[in-house]
């Protein structure tokens, strides 16, 4: 392998010749060899980190702190990288000490040896170009990393509330469908009263949709930025101009409404926007998985639990038992769940770490978020095209489970009270009959006024007979 030499404040270092990343880089590799998950992985930080550079680039030959050459070529190189160029050349591991240093100076140094090429120049002359002379200039890691992550998050919620969507028209078409058929509820897993089987896939639908808006609410603490701050938020080595020429710059380029924070300072230390996120994203892995649980429950059988419900066979469910099908795709979703719910007690503790005007942190904050954003996009949309979509409803067993149900007493209450109603209800469960025959046996009402109480589509809709 052939090899150029750079040199760092450690001292010199060979580096393969070929390579668009350089001495800080090789660096990280040998001190993070810790999860083999590479930042390239995250192309959303990727693009993100690439904006940034190319926003900082543009503002400072605004304010003629870099030459229009120089800046011309590190445009090129972020334009590259943002169309999907060198993704491999991101090589350091997600996880990493220094606050997200390591990532920072890969990029810088992949921007640095790219915008050489585009100045007809080989990687390594950085007399030429410098990664962080030139292609870092005005910033720092505790500015451009959180600004970087901040991007990467805003697309990765976007395309998780995609993903939601289309489960929560899955499950809205499902409760238009099933509408016409009646059931039972249950609370504390027993009977309660009776409702369709379409307000129950409504609920599902309805639930998604607000933590769409919960998550849409939470991108937009993200679109608080803190470039210029520099290394503590005092704007140090920043030229006059710079923060609100790279607002501007990032913005246009982003096409999202991005704002400075107002305090440069607390917004360097402070992780709020992310804790806030990774708590939004439990609540949807929360609420998903007692969904999925639903769905296993009705579903269970099919002739020894609850067969209200059937879902779509998509594999064999036993080595050892034939014909057995089991719930595989709510369960990978729970899964998805429990692993959301461990991240965000992850990002929680890595926020609480943080110590004076920095937080060290933010690498596993992101790698934790990215993990959950990509995880519980996965999970809706498998959910809804490998399960959801395919569910059949068992009419006749929903409707002897209402037939049979003691909870069809509640109705009672108004008309015979409900000691008596307590009495019937017992003597049912007793004697293995239904409300109805007990009613009638005891000589409380007719049948035509049972008839007129007891409708359970009635009773489902809450239309009240008299």
């Amino acid at each position: 392998m052939t090899t150029r030499r750079e040199h760092d404040l450690l001292g010199d270092k060979d580096v393969p010749a070929d390579a668009y990343w350089g001495v800080h880089t090789a660096r990280a590799i040998e001190n993070f060899p810790i999860t083999g998950v590479p930042i390239g992985q995250y192309p959303d930080l990727i693009v993100a980190l690439a904006l940034v550079k190319q926003a900082a680039a543009l503002a400072n030959r605004d304010l003629g702190a870099l030459d229009a050459p120089r800046a011309a070529a590190i445009v090129a190189a972020c334009q590259d990288i943002r169309a999907g160029a060198l993704r491999d050349q991101f090589v350091v591991d997600v996880i990493q000490g220094g606050a997200g240093t390591s990532t920072n100076m890969n990029a810088n140094e992949v921007i640095a040896n790219r915008a050489l090429e585009h100045m007809g120049r080989p990687k390594g002359d950085y007399a030429t170009l410098h990664p962080n002379e030139h292609v870092n200039l005005c910033q720092s890691t505790n500015d451009v990393y959180p600004t970087a992550i901040k991007l990467a998050l805003i697309a990765g919620i976007a395309r998780l509330c995609a993903a939601m969507e289309t489960l929560r028209g899955a499950f809205a078409d499902k409760a238009v469908e099933f509408d016409p058929l009646v059931k039972i509820g249950r609370t504390q897993l027993q009977d309660a009263v009776p409702m369709t089987l379409g307000q129950e896939f409504r609920a599902y639908a309805v639930t998604l949709g607000e933590d769409i808006e919960r998550l849409r609410e939470a991108s937009t603490l993200l679109h608080e930025i803190s470039l210029g701050a520099t290394a503590i938020g005092t704007g140090i080595n920043a030229v006059v101009g710079y923060t609100e020429a790279v607002r501007v710059h990032l913005s246009d380029l982003t096409g999202l409404s991005l704002e400075t924070a107002p305090d440069l300072v607390e917004a360097t230390q402070d992780a709020g926007a992310f804790v806030q996120l990774s708590g939004v994203l439990k609540r949807v892995a929360v609420k998903l998985s007692k969904t999925c649980n639903d769905l296993r429950l009705l579903s269970s059988g099919p002739r020894g639990g609850f067969g209200e419900i059937e879902l779509p066979p998509v594999q064999a469910g036993s080595s050892i038992m034939p014909g057995k099908v089991n719930p595989v795709i709510p369960e990978v979703v729970n899964q998805v769940a429990f692993a959301v719910i461990g991240q965000d007690v992850t990002v929680s503790f890595a926020a609480e770490a943080g110590q004076l005007e920095l937080n060290a942190f933010e690498p596993i904050i992101a790698h934790s978020l990215f993990r959950s954003l990509t995880q519980m996009r996965q999970a809706c949309l498998v959910l809804a095209e490998r399960c959801v979509r395919g569910i059949r409803a068992h009419p006749h067993r929903l409707a002897e489970i209402v037939e049979r149900s003691l909870a069809l007493v509640t109705a009672l209450n108004p008309k015979i009270g409900y000691a008596a109603a307590t009495e019937v209800a017992l003597a049912a469960h007793r004697e293995g009959k239904t409300v109805r025959d007990v009613v009638i046996e005891k000589g409380l009402m007719t049948s035509d006024q049972l008839d007129a109480i007891l409708d359970p589509d009635a009773l489902a809709r809450g239309r009240k007979k008299m």
